[in-house]
């Protein structure tokens, strides 16, 4: 049976993987056979020995495994995913007893009627193998204990907090929306993208969250100082010294494969500027607190995003740690988690605009980035490069698919010489292809903008997914087509991005610029047992 994602073939479910007899024999001939990557992208697009105690072929393991199953220790020894749950259970010392999960739930229920559900009945943050795209044994216990926070009840406990009189653990309550996540509750209640973001805005609004956000101004700044590290990058560039291709680092799960997986060779290519998410916790924990003269801890920030592995990111030190040391981020809850929280809601909403970082100010219109169902580093950085490096003004670019609809080429080309070769690599198959020609030095490209999830960012697995976890083609479709409609803005042409760029960070090229914009990446040895799964 052939993998519909990858070129590798796998066995059936049902009588062990195809490749084992061929696994004896190649050791008995003294062969070696090449080792699949220990991870899983976010489509499911292999499977393991895990979880159910049984092989399994290609498929999502979300539907196969009993629930209570799910971050249980695997019974087969090839597998040392540890249970999220016994993780919590065996790390935390402050475990709620039944009494206190009783008068939780009872808060939970204050903001909804019975009979339309409960708002504690959301499952805690879990990543199932088939999200996550790195699961090398890569989420610690401790980071088990924090992710389980990763969910609404945690946003609930906050507004449920500021219910109460004791006025001291109060918190302003600010949610970021990714721009991603618009098409979907656009398509979900069949809305103008507009309109979907009014109403969302108004929704968090009833619930008691005090400011919306959208996180495109934060993309505004990731974008910009990619496009200065490129030109940086091409400059210093030689034989002896290579600093191409620069890969983009705005995907958590692609970075935390890079780091876990890759190490070394790789991990010099990722460009040092910060995600959107990252910078938008800087924003908000940082400029926005001085401005209404509070401190950090007072804000709880929670950001709306199409994918689970942005809840790892808010998880990772160092790179969600604000200028002033705290956490930029505090929650991450994907699109999908909010709209059940919308359905399950008969509260009164009425449609708001949008907060921005500056005052009384209103967003107008929901604007977007050039590109595809990403935030649109390649298209952006490609002008930029074009412009900076040959005096060449890109108006139009024209993507040229390759070997599949998800590896994109753009090309720059004088006189009959290709003087810049960009490319977009998404989704398992095509990151292994590049990570290949990578390594052997036979990969032509300047600047590739990686995503881990085929088909970008919009068909992320937190909003883009039917019941049985499977993409919904339709629906992703549908969101193509909003998200392509929303107005493009250039990073550049942003008043408030310069202003900040003066104001808070003290100048384009200043110290602060670096310590507030770029991070650096760890580079952690593989696992060994997480290699020795047979696949």
């Amino acid at each position: 049976m052939k993998c519909e994602h990858c070129t590798r073939k796998v066995g059936a479910a049902s009588g062990g993987t195809g490749g084992e007899s061929q696994d004896r024999a190649d050791r008995a001939a003294g062969r070696a056979r090449p080792r699949a990557p220990s991870f899983l992208s976010c489509q499911s697009l292999v499977a393991v020995t895990c979880l159910t105690g049984r092989r399994a072929g290609c498929g999502p393991l979300r539907a196969a495994a009993p629930r209570d199953s799910l971050w249980g220790q695997c019974s087969i020894s090839e597998c040392s995913k540890k249970s999220k749950t016994d993780d919590q259970e065996n790390v935390s010392t402050d475990s709620s007893s039944p009494a206190q999960e009783k008068e939780e739930a009872s808060k939970h229920l204050s903001l909804c009627r019975p009979n339309k559900g409960e708002f504690h009945k959301l499952a805690d943050a879990k990543i199932f193998l088939s999200d996550c795209l790195a699961c090398d044994s890569c989420v610690t216990v401790e980071e088990g204990v924090q992710l389980s926070q990763q969910s609404a009840k945690d946003f609930f406990h906050v507004l449920n907090l500021n219910k109460k009189c004791d006025t001291s653990k109060h918190r302003v309550l600010v949610v970021s929306v990714c721009p991603q996540s618009l098409p979907y509750f656009a398509a979900k209640f069949n809305l103008s993208v507009t309109d979907a973001s009014r109403r969302l805005c108004g929704f968090l609004k009833s619930l008691g969250v005090h400011y919306v956000f959208d996180t495109t101004i934060a993309a505004d700044f990731s974008i910009l100082d990619t496009q200065k590290e490129f030109v940086r990058r091409y400059h210093r560039h030689s034989e002896e010294q290579r600093e191409l291709p620069m890969l983009t680092s705005a995907c958590p799960g692609w970075v935390r494969y890079a780091e876990r997986v890759l190490g070394p060779p790789v991990i010099p290519h990722l460009c040092t500027a910060k995600s959107p998410q990252q910078v938008m916790g800087s924003l908000v924990k940082d400029y926005f607190a001085r401005k209404q003269n509070l401190s950090p801890e007072k804000i709880f920030h929670v950001v709306v995003a199409p994918c689970y592995d942005k809840k790892l990111e808010a998880l990772r030190e160092g790179l969600s740690i604000t200028l002033n040391g705290a956490r930029g981020t505090d929650c991450v809850l994907t699109s999908g988690e909010i709209a059940q929280i919308m359905e399950q809601s008969d509260l009164s909403v009425k449609d708001t605009a949008v907060d921005t970082l500056f005052g009384d100010v209103k967003e107008a219109a929901v604007r977007r980035h050039d590109g595809v169902s990403s935030d649109g580093h390649l298209a952006h950085v490609f002008r930029h490069a074009a412009r900076e490096l040959f005096g060449e003004h890109v108006e139009e670019i024209t993507y040229r698919a390759l070997r599949n609809k998800d590896f994109h080429e753009v090309t720059l080309e004088k006189n009959g010489e290709v003087l810049l070769r960009f490319a977009a690599a998404y989704g398992f198959r095509n990151i292994q292809n590049m990570i290949l020609k990578l390594r052997k030095g036979k990969f032509p490209y300047h600047f590739v903008e990686v995503l881990a999830c085929p088909r970008g960012c919009l068909n992320g697995r937190g909003q883009a997914q039917t019941e049985d976890g499977h993409t919904d083609r339709a629906l992703l479709q549908q969101m193509e087509g909003i998200y392509s409609g929303i107005p493009v803005r250039p990073p550049e042409s942003s008043a408030h991005v310069q202003e900040l760029y003066q104001e808070w960070l003290e100048g384009t090229e200043s110290p602060k610029v670096q310590e507030v914009l770029h991070t650096t990446y760890q580079s952690l040895e593989p696992r060994t047992d997480g290699l020795d799964i047979k696949w």
